[in-house]
């Protein structure tokens, strides 16, 4: 059989560059190279494209942007190319590609759209349902829509708080209770987020939420604990297992994911058979109702009075590094991970180039 030519692009201008390299070495150290030419297409911090070929241990770090084998590339919207056009005028075909670009730039439904432009095959969900995922505030107003449980909440754009600060801050502890996390709306893994119990750690911590994004969510304390429920398809989805996680820190922020080895993955999730089934069916039913396809890690949490299961954020494009939760979440129901990636670009060609 044929090798597809799959190009694997990383990195973006994006707060969360960083760990999009780390997860792209994950997966380019478990494809089955056996069936795929791999094109690696790296994005720097400042949205500068370059094609690499180089060893993929040199992604973590930017340590590929010390290579001396760089040429600068891009995909091109054109669908007749179907690829790649590079600085000295080559093009390079290719049959798919797998994004491996978290938060900003990449995650939100941006180069999801020049894909499809491009009429290009690729892994994961198409512009429209990323960007409902990556906006908080649009996400929640769909799953209130519809019934699925989740903090209460209020959103608002800086224009609009900049109007009435003093306003904001008092319906907040009004509405949401005496302790509020503050997210940007379009961020991710934690960027940005924090809690405030006084009015004066409300306004620094919408301050610095504003500094990730032009809106900002609060929500409710919720005293539990966090589980997260892979999924997986397009027309017909199926639910991994579901993981707890244990936050090194007082909340699951950045640097508890990423930098505290004291934080932890327990899978399965310590809460009943019964309670992991009905995780995974919310999970599969946010998952079809904004759309999603090819994969997504749904995020909830358990409350400790009452076990009650509120739907926290979903995630179109999980984290890929040796921590992560989604592959292991199938690897714990008998997918191995280079099952799992070389499932993901079937579900790409399954689809096609033109959504």
């Amino acid at each position: 059989m044929q090798k597809k030519r799959l190009a694997v692009l990383f990195g973006g201008a994006s707060s969360e560059h960083d760990v999009s390299t780390v997860s792209a070495k994950g997966i380019l150290s478990n494809i089955d190279k056996s069936k795929y030419d791999l094109v690696l297409l790296g994005i720097t911090k400042q949205g500068e494209w370059y094609l690499f070929d180089g060893d993929a241990d040199m992604l973590p770090n930017d340590r590929w942007l010390e290579s001396e084998k760089l040429k600068k590339a891009f995909i091109s919207p054109d669908s007749a190319i179907h690829g790649i056009v590079t600085e000295d005028g080559e093009q390079i075909h290719i049959d798919a590609v797998f994004p491996v670009l978290h938060g900003k730039n990449g995650e939100d439904g941006t180069v999801q759209g020049l894909l499809q432009l491009a009429q290009i095959p690729f892994v994961g969900c198409d512009s429209t349902s990323s960007g409902v995922c990556m906006d908080k505030a649009i996400t929640n107003a769909v799953l209130d829509a519809v019934g699925i449980k989740q903090a209460k909440w209020l959103a608002f754009s800086a224009y609009e708080y900049s109007k009435k600060p003093d306003e904001y801050i008092g319906r907040a502890f009004e509405y949401l209770g005496p302790t509020v996390f503050v997210k940007p709306a379009n961020a991710g893994s934690s960027v940005g987020v924090s809690k405030a119990t006084t009015p004066e750690e409300l306004k620094k911590g919408i301050e610095s939420a504003f500094k990730e994004d032009k809106k900002v969510v609060l929500e409710e304390f919720i005293d539990g604990f966090e589980v997260e429920c892979a999924v997986l398809g397009n027309d017909e989805p199926i639910a991994g297992e579901v993981g707890e996680i244990i936050a090194a820190a007082e909340f699951y922020d950045f640097d508890a994911k990423y930098n505290n080895p004291e934080s932890k993955t327990v899978i399965p999730a310590g809460i009943p058979e019964e309670k992991r089934n009905d995780v995974r069916k919310t999970a599969l039913k946010a998952y079809r109702t904004i759309g999603c396809e090819g994969l997504s890690r749904v995020d909830f949490f358990v409350r400790r009075s009452d076990g009650e299961v509120l739907l926290n954020e979903i995630n179109t494009i999980p984290g890929q590094t040796p921590i992560s939760m989604y592959p292991k979440l199938f690897e714990a129901v008998g997918i191995s991970y280079r099952e799992l990636i070389d499932r993901l670009i079937s579900l790409a060609f399954e689809r096609g180039g033109k959504i």
